[in-house]
């Protein structure tokens, strides 16, 4: 049987459809604004990047102030390094249902802005992760929609990662960049390919959007993996957090100038000065993340009540087309419409305000274009004494695999600068 140059053509278009849906099936779809407050971490105190070792726990919640009870669901996908969509049938990464609803979820009460709270711990009674790998949580509604998608990350310790950061050694950067270098050590791995064998995945802050990737090893060892370039792993160092704290929602604490009620809480914060022209100031902070808490009651996760911040910041930089955006950990890295600031010629400030649950938050001021290229220095600088946790991931195929596994991450601190 013939085929026509037509059908042929039309054949490969429609495939070429499908792949483009695959693809956007795992990019990640930003909450609407009635899902606040998500967590995704490890089931641990003092630990808050989306990453775990396979078995262990990680804890998934998030909260609906439309507060109609509504029935959600969700759904586990295995990624590829570059994550999208693997091949692997869901039968081969999750012992159980890779999909079922979220059965734990509560109404708040004693709070001015109800909400209802709904929690997922995995591994649980209808679902285990058996596989390595990235990972994509996504959240459904009963019309079958996905309202809003997560990463995280399930790793083993099949190799040994030792990771030192540096001053950069481009003389152009040295005052404002850190360079990344590290050491992957295999004695009980056989890697017959190792610069296809292996991937590794470079984060700064475990921020999305600050990944360095494709980087192939320098030199191959009897047993290790060197990537000691000279500055070709670089990251900006960006500048030290700033933070807030509304467990105690009703009072001005550091860096809050007052609070008024108004139906709800609103908490207006201090105006922010632009940092990119003035000297490095430390400044303690979790790098970017956020942690929910109150000393008002006892459950955060159904007392904690909301508050609108307001964030104001003093800045005379010409920035040109680009927007400016509050931006952390708080809501997965993401830059939208909700946290984009807006300038009011009255106070000369750029302004915006975000319904948040009380807690303790870091925040920083960026920039983005119109193709949402993130710049973390335009408003708040570049020092390279800033305080930044690197992280590797280390992806591995061995022959035959039909994916890359987690084999291994480790981590660094610019607080101990190799020169």
């Amino acid at each position: 049987m013939q085929i026509s140059k037509k059908s042929l053509l039309f054949s490969v278009v429609f495939i070429m459809f499908l792949n483009t849906l695959c693809a956007q099936d795992n990019i990640l779809i930003q909450a609407p604004k009635n899902i606040k407050s998500i967590v995704l971490k490890p089931n641990k105190i003092n630990v808050y990047h989306p990453i775990i070792k396979l078995g262990e726990t990680i804890q998934f919640s998030f909260d609906d102030i439309n507060s109609e009870e509504e029935i959600y669901s969700y759904k586990i996908e295995h990624c590829d390094y570059n994550w999208k969509k693997s091949d692997l049938v869901s039968s081969e990464y999750i012992s159980g249902f890779s999909n079922d609803r979220i059965r734990d979820y509560e109404n708040s009460f004693n709070t001015l802005q109800p909400y209802t709270h709904y929690d997922v711990k995995i591994p649980n009674s209808t679902m285990r992760i058996i596989k390595t790998g990235n990972y994509l949580i996504s959240v459904i509604n009963e019309e079958e929609n996905i309202i809003f998608t997560r990463k995280f990350i399930v790793y083993q310790n099949l190799v040994d990662v030792g990771v030192s950061v540096h001053r950069s050694r481009d003389v152009s950067f040295i005052n404002e960049k850190h360079d990344v270098q590290f050491i992957i050590n295999h004695p009980n791995i056989n890697i017959r390919d190792p610069y296809n064998d292996v991937k590794v995945a470079i984060y700064r802050n475990m921020d999305w959007n600050s990944v360095i990737k494709n980087i192939k090893p320098k030199y191959v060892k009897n047993g290790q993996l060197l990537y000691n370039y000279v500055s070709k792993i670089s990251f900006w160092s960006g500048n030290e957090y700033l933070y807030f704290d509304t467990k105690e929602i009703r009072n001005a604490t550091n860096n809050i100038q007052r609070t008024r009620l108004d139906n709800i809480f609103n908490t207006y914060l201090y105006y922010d000065e632009e940092q990119y022209n003035k000297a490095y100031s430390f400044n303690q902070d979790v790098n970017g993340s956020f942690v929910l808490r109150t000393i008002d009651s006892e459950d955060i996760s159904l007392e904690g009540d909301y508050s609108k911040i307001h964030f104001s910041l003093e800045s005379f930089k010409n920035i040109g087309d680009k927007n400016i955006y509050i931006y952390g950990s708080f809501n997965d890295w993401q830059i939208s419409d909700e946290n984009r600031m807006t300038y009011n010629s009255k106070t000369k400030l750029y302004e915006t305000a975000l319904l948040l649950k009380q807690g303790f938050y870091n925040y920083t001021y960026v920039t983005a274009d119109e193709s949402r290229n993130i710049n973390i220095s335009d408003i708040v600088g570049s020092f390279y004494q800033t305080e930044n946790e690197y992280t590797v991931i280390v992806y591995y195929k061995s022959f035959g695999d039909r994916y890359f596994q987690v084999a291994g991450i480790g981590s660094g601190n610019s607080k101990k600068l190799k020169n």
